[in-house]
């Protein structure tokens, strides 16, 4: 599959719900992941870093027959082989896991590639893989509890990198229905909103908030 291909998945969920969900906190993955299936979301990463291989593999099985009956992409975090064991639709690495071009090497031509930056200079390497990745996180924008000890990149450095990017950009950290405003001003192509998501009592009341924003600046 061409990267056009691959970035037309992309455009489909953007354009049905341009919220990138991410699995996390204190509820049980699917159930969770029911929820933002039902609420609207149409991208799902699983993030669960401490949990055992086997678990992993049972619940990102549960959540590829979820997301295909939504018609929503599931995206592995980190696992490449857990991606390929599932037929995920995609795989999102960070600066730490294995650099994009052999993740492409492994994965092949049809999966999604999703690449994490923090910096402008991960920014500009990003651009330089942008035949083999397909989106970059931008972040954490504000400070977040997901990652305690990350360093804010502020609303300043999505402004350049949806500016600079030669790929679609997905806005993350400490993300919330207060500040969501000024993230959409900063005119990403997805937001993350992770813990004000998962730790919702009202899951599409909240979707519902993050998104009205959204439409006043487009």
């Amino acid at each position: 599959m061409k990267a056009t291909s691959r970035r037309e998945k992309l455009t489909r969920v953007m354009e049905s719900c341009p919220i990138y969900g991410i699995t996390g906190g204190n509820r049980d993955v699917v159930p969770l992941v029911k929820d933002m299936l039902s609420a609207g979301i149409r991208i799902i990463q699983y993030r669960e870093k401490h949990k055992t291989p086997v678990l992993r593999y049972q619940e990102a099985m549960v959540l590829r027959q979820l997301t295909s009956a939504y018609h929503a992409l599931l995206i592995i975090d980190d696992y490449v082989d857990l991606a390929l064991a599932v037929h995920a639709d995609g795989v999102h690495v960070g600066q730490d896991d294995l650099p994009p071009n052999t993740v492409r090497r492994i994965v092949g031509s049809d999966m999604l590639i999703g690449w994490s930056t923090h910096s402008i200079n991960d920014l500009k390497c990003a651009n330089r893989y942008q035949n083999i990745i397909d989106y970059i996180g931008v972040g954490p924008v504000f400070s977040t509890q997901t990652k305690p000890n990350a360093h804010p990149v502020g609303i300043s450095y999505v402004h350049w990198a949806k500016q600079f990017s030669k790929l679609p950009i997905v806005a993350i950290g400490g993300i919330k229905t207060s500040n969501v405003e000024s993230v959409w001003n900063a005119h990403p192509d997805f937001i993350c909103a992770v813990s004000e998501i998962t730790d919702s009592p009202n899951m599409q009341e909240t979707i519902y908030e993050l998104l009205s924003e959204y439409v006043n600046v487009r």
